[in-house]
């Protein structure tokens, strides 16, 4: 008898957990958003981002910091729903089917410490600088102190993004290097005061101890600043359900506001 009973009672513990089995997962699978996210955006807004739409959406966003090539290459091999990035996508990506949504214009601004007495410089001096020509602020007009140049990776959209605009596509030379484009922030912070280095201004702003120069007497808060980022969602085909609703979000009104607060122009179909 009692072997009986405990035969039924493992049986009725198989049921329970195959049905447990099917069911979680199901649920699990519906309530988890996989996202591939640039440093920059995730920065500058997407960590904001996510904590609202999850608390409006019960929904867990899970992010992975990357490279902007990345956060594309984790998408195409199903490692994310879909990713955010700070370039746009190749014509092959495009051909693939793979859609990109431009939804902000970042500026791209040239930062150092504070207390740096430099706050301007031309186009020709900032060229000059990650060129290694001007090596000391005092040919700037500031401190007898050697310029210290950071720059974010080279598989970066910062560093490719800079090379593009600022450069002419010339080389580059620099002190450091990071690994993501964001870690520059915190070298300025950390390495002697006459760091320079190059950013999305929606991830410097949360650094009250960094600022942006002004380049050709036009601050990254102008209209006519001359460097600017767009940052773009990929997803495989258009993007539907949670994807979609995620999207749909950034580009709402409380979307936007996060967007306006860092510093950056929503773009809006």
């Amino acid at each position: 008898m009692l072997k009986n009973r405990v035969l039924g009672w493992v049986g009725s513990l198989a049921v329970l957990a195959g049905i447990l089995a099917v069911s979680i997962p199901a649920a699990a699978a519906q309530e988890r958003l996989r996202l591939s996210c640039s440093a920059q955006i995730y920065t500058a807004f997407v960590k904001e981002a996510i904590d609202s739409f999850s608390k409006e959406n019960g929904i867990e966003v899970e992010p992975y910091v990357a490279s902007s090539v990345s956060a594309v290459y984790r998408l195409m091999n199903d490692f994310s729903d879909f990713a955010c990035t700070s370039r746009a996508l190749y014509r092959r990506h495009r051909d693939y089917g793979y859609v990109q949504i431009p939804f902000c214009r970042d500026p791209l601004a040239i930062v150092t410490r504070t207390e740096c007495n430099v706050d301007h410089l031309t186009e020709g001096e900032l060229r000059a600088i990650f060129s290694g020509d001007i090596t000391n602020w005092k040919e700037l007009g500031g401190a007898d102190l050697p310029i210290t140049v950071v720059v974010p990776g080279k598989e970066t959209a910062a560093n490719k993004n800079f090379r593009q605009q600022v450069m002419k596509h010339e080389n580059m030379k620099y002190d450091f290097m990071t690994y993501q484009s964001t870690m520059a922030l915190e070298a300025l912070r950390y390495f002697p005061c006459g760091t320079i280095s190059f950013i999305s201004r929606g991830a410097a702003v949360k650094y009250k101890d960094i600022k942006a120069l002004k380049i050709d007497g036009r601050s990254p808060q102008d209209e006519d600043y001359p460097y600017y980022q767009v940052f773009y969602f990929i997803s495989k085909g258009e993007p539907a359900g949670w994807v979609r609703k995620f999207i749909d979000f950034s580009m709402s009104a409380d979307g936007q506001a996060i967007m306006k607060k860092n510093g950056m122009l929503p773009v809006v179909k």
